[in-house]
C-alpha cells in the first residue's frame, strides 16, 4: 500500500494561557481559571493523542504544524487533519483547493454537566465542532476507515467573491459579512440577484448594519442566531440577510431570502468605507465607495469528512423534499 501524507494542523497552546503574559488581564475567579487551565490540557492532551495514533500508521507520514505558522496554500499533501474546533478547520479551508480532504478534529468538547454546573457563574461550553467528525474517542477508527476507503468525504460549497470583477483568493465555508468598519456605524448599499448576467430580482437599496451571505454549512452558525434558518449541509444554495435594516417599507420581504446555485447576487457598496469579513474577524478585505461585490456559489468545493449526524440530517432532508422558502 502506498504511504500517505499527512498534514497535522493544530490549534495552539497559548490561546488558554492566562495572566499579564499575553495581555489579558489576571483572572481571581479560581474556578474560571481552573475551567482554561483544563481546556489548555485537555486540548494538549488531543494533540499528544493524534500524534500517538499517527506514529502507528505505517502506511503514513505526517507533519505538524501550528495553524498561526501556514500562511502559504497546502499542497502536496494526501489529508489534511485539523486538531482544534471549527476555527482550525475553517482556517484550513482558506488554503485548500477542491483537491485535498480535510478531516476535523474536536480536541475540546463541551461537556454538557460542566455547562450545568457553572450556569450561574459563567459560560462552560467549549468547542462546537459543527464540522468535526473525530474527538479522541473515534479518531483512530475514523482515521482508520478514511486510510482503508470506507469513508469517502462530502463536496461542502464555498463563496467565490469578486470585487470589482477582481477574484479575491479566500472563499468562504461558512459566510461573509459587509459592513462599515464601525459597527455602530450606518452601511448604505444596494443589491440585486443575477442569472446568466440578467436581472431576476428588483434593486434593494438598503440602509442597515450590513449585508449576510451564508452558505449552507455556515447557515447554523450566525445566519441562524441572526434569525435565518438551517438549510441541508450539501446543498448548493446561499442564504443572505439584511442585518437590522431601515425602515424597508416595501422591501422588508426582499430583506431575507436564497440566492440559488445558478445564480449570483451583485452589490453596490455606497458609505464611505466597508469591510468584507470571510468566516469571521480573521480574514477581511477594504472596499470603498463604488465597489461592486459579486458573491455566489460557484466555487471549488471543501472535501471534508463531515459526522454521521450531519449526512443522516441531510438525507432527511433530501428525501422530505425541504422546502427552506
Amino acid at each position: 500500500m502506498a504511504r500517505r501524507r499527512l498534514l497535522l494542523l493544530l490549534k495552539p497552546f497559548d490561546i488558554y494561557q492566562l495572566g499579564q503574559s499575553n495581555g489579558i488581564s489576571p483572572i481571581t475567579n479560581s474556578q474560571v481559571f481552573r475551567y482554561l487551565d483544563n481546556r489548555r490540557k485537555v486540548h494538549k492532551d488531543a494533540i499528544n493523542f493524534c500524534q500517538d495514533v499517527l506514529r502507528k500508521k505505517s502506511t503514513v507520514t505526517w507533519e505538524p504544524i501550528l495553524r498561526t505558522n501556514l500562511s502559504q496554500p497546502i499542497r502536496n499533501f494526501d489529508l489534511v487533519v485539523t486538531v482544534g474546533g471549527d476555527g482550525t478547520l475553517l482556517q484550513a479551508s482558506h488554503l485548500l483547493d477542491d483537491s485535498i480532504p480535510v478531516l476535523g478534529v474536536n480536541s475540546d468538547p463541551t461537556q454538557i454537566e460542566e455547562v450545568e454546573e457553572f450556569s450561574n457563574e459563567f459560560d462552560a461550553n467549549r468547542s462546537t465542532g459543527y464540522l468535526c467528525a473525530a474527538t479522541v474517542q473515534n479518531f483512530e477508527q475514523v482515521l482508520d476507515d478514511i486510510l482503508a476507503g470506507q469513508k469517502v468525504p462530502s463536496k461542502l460549497s464555498r463563496i467565490s467573491i469578486s470585487v470589482n470583477s477582481q477574484l479575491l483568493s479566500t472563499y468562504a465555508l461558512n459566510d461573509i459579512l459587509i459592513a462599515h468598519p464601525c459597527p455602530a456605524t450606518v452601511s448604505r448599499f444596494s443589491f440585486r440577484i443575477r442569472r446568466d448576467g440578467e436581472s431576476c430580482s428588483p434593486l434593494v437599496n438598503c440602509r442597515s448594519s450590513g449585508l449576510r451571505v451564508s452558505t449552507a454549512a455556515g447557515s447554523t452558525a450566525a445566519m441562524l442566531s441572526a434569525g435565518g434558518f438551517a438549510m441541508p449541509v450539501l446543498s448548493e444554495d446561499l442564504q443572505y440577510m439584511v442585518r437590522e435594516p431601515i425602515s424597508p417599507g416595501a422591501t422588508i420581504g426582499l430583506m431575507h431570502g436564497m440566492i440559488k446555485s445558478d445564480q449570483s447576487m451583485k452589490a453596490s457598496w455606497f458609505s464611505k468605507k466597508g469591510l468584507i469579513y470571510v468566516d469571521g474577524s480573521h480574514v477581511f478585505h477594504p472596499i470603498q465607495h463604488g465597489d461592486t461585490i459579486e458573491m455566489s456559489s460557484k466555487a471549488p468545493v471543501l472535501k471534508v469528512f463531515l459526522p454521521q449526524h450531519l449526512l443522516t440530517v441531510n438525507k432527511e432532508h433530501v428525501n422530505g423534499e425541504c422546502k427552506y422558502l
